[in-house]
Formats: C-alpha cells, structure tokens, sequence
C-alpha cells in the first residue's frame, strides 16, 4: 500500500507540473500557491477542524515539525518552483528536480545516521538514468547543448527543501490525523506566503480569474495539494524517506504516458527505456529479499 501511494502522489504531481508551465504566463507564482493552498484548506476545515481540539496537545508539542513542514512543502518548495518555471525550461528544470531523492538519502544520512544499501544506490543510479534517457531524448550529446539560468538555481533550491522535509516526515508523530497534520502545515505555509503575495500585487502583478485559471487551482488544491499530499506523507512514514523518495522520478515517465495519451506524442523507444529503467531502479530500491 506505501508504493501504490507514493506511486500516486507522483502521477498526481505529474500533472501538476504540466499545469504549472502551462500556466506561468496568466498565474503570478505567488498567487498561483497561495490560492493552491487556500483551496487545500477549504477542504481540509471540514475534516481537521473537529479532530483539531483533541489532538492540539500533539501539535502544541511538535509546533517545530509543524513550521519546516509548513515553510519547506508548502511556501518554498512551491513557490520556488513556480518561480523558476518563468526562466528555466522543462527539460532543465525534469534534470535538476530528480536530484531530490540524492538529496533525501544525504540528509537522512546527515540527521538520522541512515545507512542505505548498495542495492538502494544501485536503484538510485538505474532511475537518473531512465529520467536522462527520457530527458535527452535517447541521445546524450544532448546534454552539451544545455543552459543553465537562474530559474535551474531556484529548482535546485526547491529540491533541497523538498528533500528537508520529506526527511523531516521521520519525526512524524503517533496519535496525529494526517488531515489535522496537513491542515496545520498549510495554516502555516499560507501565513509564511503572505508577503511573497503581497509583494507581487504591490508589483502589479495579478491573476486573472477565468475557467482555465480557476480549473488549474482546484486541480493543485485538491489532487496535488490534498489527495498527494497526504498519500506522500503516509508512504514516508510507512517506508522512510531514503526509499520513499525514489519515486519522485516517476513522474519524467508519468509526463511521457501522459503526453502519449492526451497530447498525440509518439512514444518512441528512448521512452519506453527511461521508462524500464525508471521502474526497474526502484524495484531495486524497494525489494526486501526474504532471508
């Protein structure tokens, strides 16, 4: 069940991505998380607001993980993100992001003492590769042709802090309703936006409500936002984060499926490859063999 949820978080985040490029143009990025994130705590009040007086004293002692949760996940990783979709391309911006599960086993290293098998490294390896194959499209001369700007730096800097906190999910709490959890790092992540919000209205920037718009937020707040958020928690907690965060490269060979099935991409064999390669890294990663 923590595969199949972690596998469902990164299908969900697929089209998050999608979505964020198609729209950098007609959503500023800070309005783009903050309403993400307000749609998110709309629906998560029904659900968290009753539990949230019984399980205040857990919260009230883990207000620590509450706030890097809220700052890391929900303010910088995706505003970051959204900012960095204005420069950088889509290719960069797939090769930098799956640095993320190098920099999850790093910190878990760092603040756990994790030690991570030679078969999760091997997983590891055989995945960068299917992404680049997928990336570069078969031919790895490629990657000499590549730029890197600003908006490279900024996806950089979210796949640190979305490594930080996927690291921190190992201090999770027993006894919290991951809908109570949720809840409080988006109060909190909301709180933190505020003046990347306020700044880019004083700057004349502003998002314009239509269909198109509206339909984009309610995507990310409730799938990419709720549903995969809380389906990501629950698979770290369950498998850690050294193997969980394995699977954030799926979502390059989600991308490709997705373009094949609703944009009339031809699927070609270096897809099909990275795509091999891609699941074959993380059954690496993720198989228990049975003394």
């Amino acid at each position: 069940m923590p595969y199949l949820l972690l596998t469902l978080s990164a299908l969900i985040w697929s089209g998050n991505f999608v979505i964020s490029r198609a729209m950098n143009s007609v959503i500023p990025p800070a309005g783009f998380v903050f309403w993400r994130w307000v749609v998110a705590l709309v629906v998560l009040l029904p659900i968290a607001l009753p539990r949230l007086r019984r399980e205040w004293p857990i919260l009230r002692a883990n207000l620590p993980l509450i706030g890097i949760s809220g700052l890391f996940a929900v303010t910088l990783f995706n505003y970051l993100i959204y900012m960095a979709m204005h420069w950088t391309t889509a290719i960069n911006a797939a090769l930098v992001n799956s640095a993320i599960p190098i920099f999850i086993i790093m910190f878990a290293r760092i603040f756990y003492g994790q030690r991570v098998m030679l078969r999760q490294h091997a997983g590891v390896f055989l995945s960068l590769v299917g992404v680049a194959a997928i990336i570069l499209r078969g031919d790895p001369a490629r990657i000499l042709t590549l730029t890197f700007n600003r908006g490279d730096l900024l996806v950089l800097l979210a796949a640190i802090a979305w490594a930080l906190y996927s690291v921190a999910i190992k201090r999770y709490p027993q006894g919290l309703n991951p809908f109570v959890f949720l809840f409080s790092m988006t109060v909190v992540g909301l709180v933190l936006l505020v003046p990347f919000y306020a700044w880019e209205i004083s700057a004349g920037h502003h998002m314009t409500f239509n269909l198109p718009t509206v339909l984009s937020i309610l995507y990310v707040g409730v799938l990419a936002s709720v549903v995969a958020f809380t389906a990501w928690n629950h698979g770290l907690r369950r498998v850690g984060p050294h193997i969980g965060g394995q699977f954030v490269h799926l979502m390059p060979a989600f991308s490709t499926i997705m373009a094949v099935m609703f944009l009339g991409e031809t699927l070609q064999g270096f897809h099909i490859a990275g795509i091999v390669l891609i699941f074959a890294g993380i059954i690496c990663a993720t198989y228990k063999v049975k003394a």
